[in-house]
């Protein structure tokens, strides 16, 4: 798990240090995107837009690392609960077992515990399928907390950036005596932007979010209806050779 957190944050330094390079290019060339990009991140202060790109990095790293993690979990369980019926309908266990075995994904692992514990009852084998699937639950929602997090951060760093650029706006008026728009501009410009690019940051988390849990909710159910044909399998073959 934790390499394969490492891959993805270093796939978005990767993508961090070309945009980078770009921003650099744009400013040789004198203009583009990334060069307004780069004035408007410079000009909602530093401080604050370097936490809100750090957000965004560790949030993107995160939903990386769940996107690979949730898409080597999704297989097609047909091919393999077939496999262990057509052995469990021959009595051979062990076949069984190897199946689960060579075969990824948490349908495959709340198999295997499944069939070592046939020797035991029909009740054992459903217990267990039941309580190591919500293992395997466990796992496939790990991390997400931190990308809910991360959603929640961005959009309330923009607003803390908007307070202060607020009381650097009333410093500057506090200072000079005057309420002028030219006072007041520069602090005014620094809240709006620090808020905008908060939320920017945050709608792009949640888009990601969602697509996760959208994943994750179609692999729970392939887990619930392969665990149902798991028991069902292991009651004909009680049936059949331990009548």
């Amino acid at each position: 798990m934790k390499k394969l957190f490492a891959k993805a944050f270093l796939i978005l330094c990767a993508f961090g240090t070309s945009t980078l390079v770009f921003a650099q290019e744009a400013v040789v060339e004198g203009g583009g995107f990334h060069q307004e990009l780069k004035t408007k991140f410079i000009e909602g202060s530093a401080d604050f837009m370097s936490l809100v790109a750090i957000t965004l990095v560790l949030g993107l790293a995160f939903c990386l690392e769940r996107i690979i993690y949730l898409n080597l979990a999704d297989i097609d369980p047909t091919k393999l609960l077939k496999g262990i019926e057509d052995a469990l309908d021959k009595g051979d266990v062990e076949g069984a077992k190897a199946i689960a075995r060579d075969t990824r994904g948490p349908i495959a692992s709340i198999a295997y515990q499944g069939l070592t514990r046939l020797d035991q009852g029909v009740d054992i084998v459903e217990k267990s399928i039941v309580s190591y699937g919500g293992v395997q639950s466990g796992l496939l929602e790990k991390n997400l907390s931190w990308v809910t997090l991360f959603i929640a951060m961005a959009p309330s760093l923009g607003f803390l950036g908007t307070v202060v650029g607020m009381v650097m706006a009333f410093d500057k008026i506090e200072q000079v005596g005057d309420i002028s728009p030219t006072v007041v501009a520069g602090g005014m410009k620094v809240a709006l932007i620090t808020t905008i690019f908060g939320l920017i940051v945050a709608l792009i988390l949640q888009v990601f979010y969602n697509y996760l849990l959208n994943k994750l909710e179609g692999i729970l159910n392939k887990m619930e209806d392969a665990s149902i044909t798991l028991v069902d399998t292991a009651i004909k073959y009680y049936v059949k050779f331990k009548k």
